[in-house]
This record gives C-alpha cells, sequence and structure tokens, in this order.
C-alpha cells in the first residue's frame, strides 16, 4: 500500500465511521518502532506504523487508523483527545477502533546481565548496571568485586 492509497483510506474511514471528512494528511512512518500511529497536534497529521498492515493485516490497520482518527476528530472539535477521557473511549468504541496497538514480535528485547564475584567470599552478584569496582564492595564480608561475564537472556 503507498502513502496515496492509504490517504483515500483514512478519507473513507473519516467519511463513513465519523461523518466527516479529514481534511489533512496521513502517511506511513517507518521510524514508529513501539506505536501503530501517531496523530500530531500542530499540522493535524497522522502517521501509520507501516508494520500494523504487513504484520497483522487490514483489519488491524482500520482499528489503528480510527484510534487516530478518534484523537484527530476530537481535538477538531476542541476536546481533549486523550486516551483517559469519557469522550475517547465513547467514540472509540462506537467506531471499533483498537484501544491498543498489538505488540510486534521484534519488541523483545533479550535481558543482559553483567556478573561480578567477591574476591573474597566468593559472593556472586548480577546486575543489569554496571557497577564500579573502585567504589563498591562486596555486602557480604567487604571484599573486592572482580567482573565475570556479561550472560544475554531471552526472556520473552
Amino acid at each position: 500500500m503507498t502513502d496515496r492509497e492509504l490517504q483515500q483510506l483514512v478519507e473513507r474511514i473519516s467519511l463513513q465511521s465519523f461523518g466527516k471528512p479529514f481534511r489533512h494528511t496521513a502517511v506511513f512512518n517507518g521510524r514508529l518502532k513501539t506505536t501503530g500511529g501517531r496523530y500530531h497536534l500542530q499540522d493535524h497529521h497522522i502517521d501509520i506504523n507501516p508494520r500494523m498492515l504487513t504484520m497483522f493485516g487490514e483489519a488491524t490497520l482500520e482499528g489503528v487508523i480510527k484510534h487516530e482518527l478518534v484523537h484527530y476528530h476530537l481535538h477538531l472539535a476542541g476536546q481533549s483527545g486523550q486516551h483517559r477521557t469519557k469522550a475517547f473511549k465513547q467514540l472509540l468504541r462506537a467506531v471499533g477502533g483498537l484501544r491498543y496497538a498489538p505488540r510486534q514480535p521484534q519488541q523483545a528485547k533479550p535481558a543482559k546481565y553483567l556478573i561480578y564475584r567477591c574476591e573474597q567470599c566468593g559472593q556472586i552478584y548480577q546486575r543489569k548496571r554496571r557497577i564500579n569496582t573502585q567504589k563498591f564492595v562486596c555486602g557480604k564480608c567487604h571484599g573486592k568485586l572482580m567482573f565475570q561475564k556479561t550472560i544475554i537472556q531471552n526472556n520473552r
């Protein structure tokens, strides 16, 4: 799907679901990683994550477009388009938009752990952040800490 086809789809969904025209631009934005789409308050254009179409299909894409159009139409009507407002939730439910974009598989990053060991007592410490071994000591015997290795775990 091209940006022009997306623009036509957004205009059609706006007229069918909201009964109001969409007079601004809608484009695909490949830089969006964790969201399905974004509505810009300043110039009223909508960015859509192209993965919503390629990974999840056209039904999910339409749900994301309806979600962004709820922001759009509420903002232009002078109301708050925030997710927590009652008006947003009611309008989203009425048009059948998605409340949340589906989770994308590549978002699950493996966890990285740093392993430290006390030279005196052998106590093992597993941390996500680096420890300054010149400043910090073992909590058990106050011995010197030594970096051992880095472990990468797939947590999802």
